[in-house]
């Protein structure tokens, strides 16, 4: 009997410290309730390194936890072109994120990136909105979109690859 797939994630917006790390916090929380913890690896990057080893903003860790997800273990880091390497589904933020992530895409990797709102097509938006510059509501917006698209993906994982 072979061993089960197991299928890599990674999630991307430009610093890695609102957008993405919300995006790995809110699936990585999806992921183990469905007790899929052992199949689906998650990470998050940024395609700028801004804020290498930090952590989450902190508006973006508060409004996690309001919510019962825990962002404070992540850190922030720079994607590679050996991302699309090793992980099956890299996801962007929004379209300067995804434009920034095909110019280090090792032709034939391509199929792999995406935008993450595609898994919430009834949302009606492709981009997760920046929320750095403004206030708490605009953490609470992302947080909102991004547990739509992560039960979108995890569907699709599970249908795909399951």
């Amino acid at each position: 009997m072979s061993a089960p797939t197991t299928v890599k994630v990674l999630f991307v917006c430009m610093g890695n410290i609102c957008r993405s790390p919300t995006a790995h916090g809110v699936f990585r929380h999806l992921v183990r309730t469905e007790g899929l913890a052992e199949r689906i690896e998650i990470d998050s990057a940024g395609t700028h390194g801004y804020h290498v080893q930090e952590p989450p903003d902190r508006r973006a860790i508060l409004t996690a936890a309001r919510r019962g997800v825990e962002l404070d273990d992540l850190r922030a880091r720079r994607a590679e072109p050996e991302d699309f390497l090793y992980f099956d589904y890299v996801l962007a933020m929004d379209q300067e994120n995804y434009l920034s992530l095909s110019t280090i895409c090792p032709r034939g990797m391509e199929r792999k990136l995406s935008l993450f709102m595609d898994f919430a097509p009834e949302l009606r938006v492709r981009e997760v909105p920046d929320p750095y510059y403004g206030g708490p509501a605009g953490f609470e917006t992302v947080f909102d979109m991004v547990e739509v698209a992560s039960k979108g993906l995890l569907a699709h994982i599970r249908k795909q690859h399951f």
